[in-house]
């Protein structure tokens, strides 16, 4: 669903992903590891082609998102780990506007608009501005518009940032329910608690470098997640 190849983007003398090669297939919840600067966002950035990058290629459901980004982006759902919003409209007029942009029809969004809204008790704020939001408010009505159009690959930022334990747990099912369906999920967390218990398959990053990926078995092995990133991260041997 997502294959990342030979990835690099620099700034000015920096490489912020160097060589970096991942393949998210179809089922699979994806995680993605590292301390901050490691170049996760900028990972992330990258395959929602919201960022150029200086060499290699990325691959969604087999389309470039060089060649054909807009194809991809139909594909793509993107939340951010710090949404940015239109705080001038309410929560039902963004909705609709996300769901114009991906050309939802009118019986599709209302249903979905309304199983979310209900799911995340968000549905009686949705007239008010997004401007009187809380920021858990708001990344709530970011989950719900990046599932109007029912993506295939879901690209997560810290997701669970500024989320309650209730609204944890339901982003959490609503991830493996995308994979269940055939779809994936990518996503970075600085939880590692989250990431062993969630992800079928884990990614590693330091420097810019992938330093350890594969299944949660393979990665941690008979040590903790935690115990593994943690001692990476110490310099300790990536393979």
């Amino acid at each position: 669903m997502l294959r990342i190849e030979n990835l690099t983007k620099t700034y000015g003398d920096k490489r912020a992903v160097d060589d970096l090669s991942l393949h998210i297939q179809k089922g699979e919840i994806y995680g993605f590891i590292g301390h901050n600067g490691a170049g996760k966002t900028t990972t992330i950035k990258a395959c929602c082609g919201i960022l150029g990058f200086d060499a290699g290629e990325i691959y969604v459901d087999g389309i470039s998102i060089k060649t054909d980004p807009l194809s991809c982006k139909a594909k793509i759902a993107y939340i951010p780990d710090n949404p940015d919003l239109y705080d001038f409209m309410t929560g039902i007029k963004y909705l609709g506007f996300i769901a114009d942009i991906f050309g939802v029809g009118k019986n599709e969004r209302n249903e979905r608009i309304g199983k979310y809204s209900d799911m995340f008790e968000l549905t009686r704020d949705l007239a008010q501005p997004i401007s009187a939001y809380s920021h858990g408010m708001k990344q709530k009505l970011a989950i719900i518009s990046a599932l109007i159009h029912d993506p295939k690959l879901v690209i997560m930022d810290e997701p669970f940032v500024g989320l309650d334990p209730k609204a944890s747990h339901l982003l959490k099912g609503l991830m493996r329910d995308i994979c269940l369906g055939g779809g994936a999920i990518f996503f970075s967390t600085h939880v590692l608690e989250v990431a062993e218990k969630l992800c079928d398959k884990v990614a590693i990053i330091k420097g810019g470098r992938l330093i350890r990926s594969g299944t949660m078995e393979e990665v941690r092995g008979d040590s903790s997640l935690e115990e593994v990133f943690l001692e990476l991260e110490d310099g300790g041997s990536a393979f």
